[in-house]
């Protein structure tokens, strides 16, 4: 309950507030996203297993956005920052549609 109502409360303050992110993260919010739904669809498929713990999910969450993002940032420094964002959009993806096949199964019962 207290999770849909921080929900909640996070999508009315981002339509009221209209929050703009700085040119130079721009780049880094599409992988810091993605980043950021694979370990929901992680925590996801722990719960589903019995196995969720909540410091576990939330390290995940942030080491994820932050890991993606540096390697993008190194990536810009090396002057291959596109191939190493594809890189690592293909990886968490693989991760995304991996997990959303365990849940599909255990919801399923398949």
């Amino acid at each position: 309950m207290i999770a849909v109502l921080g929900l909640i409360i996070g999508v009315v303050a981002g339509l009221v507030l209209e929050p703009t992110v700085p040119a130079s993260l721009q780049p880094y919010l599409p992988i810091a996203v993605v980043a950021a739904l694979d370990a929901l669809f992680g925590g996801a498929r722990a719960m589903l297993d019995g196995i969720f713990d909540d410091r576990v999910f939330l390290v995940s969450f942030v080491s994820n956005v932050v890991v993606a993002g540096l390697i993008v940032f190194l990536g810009d420094q090396l002057g291959v920052g596109t191939q190493l964002s594809t890189g690592v959009v293909v990886v968490l993806c693989i991760r995304i549609f991996l997990n959303a096949a365990a849940i599909r199964r255990h919801l399923l019962k398949a």
